[in-house]
């Protein structure tokens, strides 16, 4: 900085020193400007923003074209910015299938014979509280696999028997029939308090309510017939999805692996490697487990589970 600048900044400002409100030991300093050659150049570029703003035909007056042009191109890319459209949010993709299919584990139709004769000489919840059993309280076909649905959602994290008490009283709740229309039309409060006994019950009222909202707006008030579709529901998986499909629609288009799918086949050892979720099992069996079977291996081992396979204590 040359020494004529430097004097010049030195004119233009000084520290003023005042008393501090809070202490009596501690003089804040404030910056005031002096008359000089910066404060001069200060009102100047004030008055210049303050012309471009409200009057930009003198600016081409005052200002060299060269700052005008650049000043142009600076706001038509701006502009460009703003109005830019957003690409739509892509919905997520259900795999279907591994890149390399899993081998089928030997001797796995003799393990699997042998838990479908136990599983026939032993009742379990499932046979008579699992979600295929909501729809046959409905009369209208829609409100049959409604109803199935929702008891699927509600059956996350909850035994058979909360579950089925639970859209009983949801039934009951809304009129005696679950449709679409009855749910939207009940208020929060009146779900909350009917499947108040289920898992996670405030964040799924949440779910059923815009559920049924969405099934409303863009199904025609009914369950829809792709697996992608029931995954972009509030509050639905694959495995709601799968099952729903099977029994709403008598559709077999993958199997539906709830814990204790992933449980049991692990346990088999019908995995090369144990697998770490439930999609991962289910993508495994699909690969190999003949499709005919992909409809009853849910209901079959979940049975098995309830009745004959203790969870493993930590």
């Amino acid at each position: 900085m040359s020494a004529a600048r430097r004097v010049a900044t030195e004119r233009a400002t000084r520290l003023a020193v005042k008393l501090s409100p809070y202490h009596s030991a501690v003089n804040p300093c404030d910056a005031q400007e002096s008359p000089g050659p910066s404060t001069a150049r200060r009102r100047i570029r004030v008055k210049r923003e303050d012309v471009e703003h409200n009057d930009p035909g003198d600016l081409a007056d005052r200002l060299p074209a060269a700052t005008i042009k650049k000043r142009a191109k600076t706001r038509t890319s701006v502009t460009i910015a703003e109005t830019k459209p957003r690409s739509p949010k892509k919905s997520k993709v259900i795999p279907q299938s591994l890149a390399a299919p899993h081998p089928a584990p030997e001797r796995w139709k003799e393990a699997y014979d042998a838990i479908k004769e136990m599983r026939s000489r032993i009742p379990a919840p499932v046979d008579t509280m699992g979600c295929d059993q909501a729809q046959w309280k409905e009369q209208d076909p829609k409100n049959s696999r409604f109803a199935t649905l929702i008891s699927l959602m509600l059956s996350s994290q909850t035994k058979d028997e909360v579950t089925d008490a639970a859209v009983a009283k949801l039934r009951t709740a809304v009129g005696g029939s679950l449709s679409v229309d009855a749910v939207i039309a009940a208020d929060e409060a009146t779900i909350s308090e009917a499947i108040s006994k289920v898992g996670f019950w405030r964040r799924k009222t949440q779910y059923i309510k815009q559920a049924a909202q969405r099934l409303r707006d863009d199904f025609d008030s009914d369950v829809p017939k792709t697996v992608d579709e029931l995954c972009s529901l509030p509050g639905v998986g694959p495995k709601m999805a799968f099952l729903a499909l099977q029994v709403a629609w008598k559709l077999n288009f993958g199997i539906g692996v709830d814990v204790h799918v992933h449980r049991i086949t692990n346990r088999l050892g019908w995995h090369q490697r144990p697998t770490k979720n439930p999609e991962e099992t289910r993508l495994n069996l699909q690969s190999w487990l003949p499709k005919e079977l992909h409809g009853e291996i849910n209901h079959m081992l979940v049975g098995f589970g309830q009745t004959t396979v203790p969870e493993r204590s930590n």
